[in-house]
């Protein structure tokens, strides 16, 4: 039987087979501040929508500095079709002033740092690390929850997000991280959804758990 640290790296490996180019599912245009609203948006919603929504609202808002001086009930009005859009938009808007006025729009590279920004916690820290620093981190969204459970590299028990975190941190390399996890979105969304899966067409299924499990019962 294969250890976790095994599974881990062949489901790397194949993943990185399978799509060679792992990119953010956020259309951020490589702008940091861009990206920090982004995923604070992309709570409770798809990365479709908050792709949709940002076409208008860095059409209205094109700087850190135009956002940082909005008006809330104008930016509500934007990001409504993001859901919990009164929050997100006050969010959104105090962390534009924040990176201005305490970092000179410059984001900072420290998780610490980064979870005094409203709305965001480590998932949102994370991504934004990994991204756009490039430094060992892992996004545990509910792609990488659910898969990460399906192969047996995390306890199907565990629901902490923090704790799987930890957990894969141990298992995938440092320099891979940002990119595995990545990747395992799209692979959720096309071989590994929550209902609808389809474990004999699946890439991973000669490493998966749960696919040999469903196997079993077929």
């Amino acid at each position: 039987m294969k250890s976790k640290k095994d599974l881990a790296l062949g489901a790397v490996k194949i993943l990185e087979e399978l799509y060679p180019e792992a990119s953010c599912a956020l259309m951020y245009d490589g702008e940091p501040w861009k990206l920090l609203v982004m995923a604070r948006l992309s709570a409770q919603c798809t990365d479709k929508r908050v792709n949709e929504v940002c076409k208008t609202l860095f059409v209205i808002y094109p700087t850190l500095d135009s956002l940082a001086n909005a008006k809330l009930s104008e930016v509500t009005e934007i990001v409504r079709p993001c859901g919990l859009y009164h929050v997100k938009a006050a969010d959104i808007i105090s962390s534009a002033k924040r990176l201005k006025e305490v970092y000179g729009g410059i984001l900072p590279d420290s998780m610490e740092e980064l979870l005094t920004f409203a709305g965001v916690g480590r998932k949102v820290a994370n991504l934004l690390l990994g991204d756009i620093y490039k430094k060992p981190a892992v996004v545990v969204d509910t792609h990488c929850m659910r898969i990460s459970k399906r192969l047996g590299l995390v306890d199907p028990n565990i629901n902490s997000p923090e704790k799987i975190e930890k957990a894969l941190a141990e298992l995938i390399p440092p320099e891979k991280q940002s990119d595995f996890c990545h990747r395992i979105v799209t692979f959720g969304r096309e071989y590994c959804p929550a209902r609808g899966y389809n474990c004999a067409l699946c890439p991973l299924k000669g490493l998966c758990q749960f696919a040999q499990k469903t196997r079993k019962e077929e």
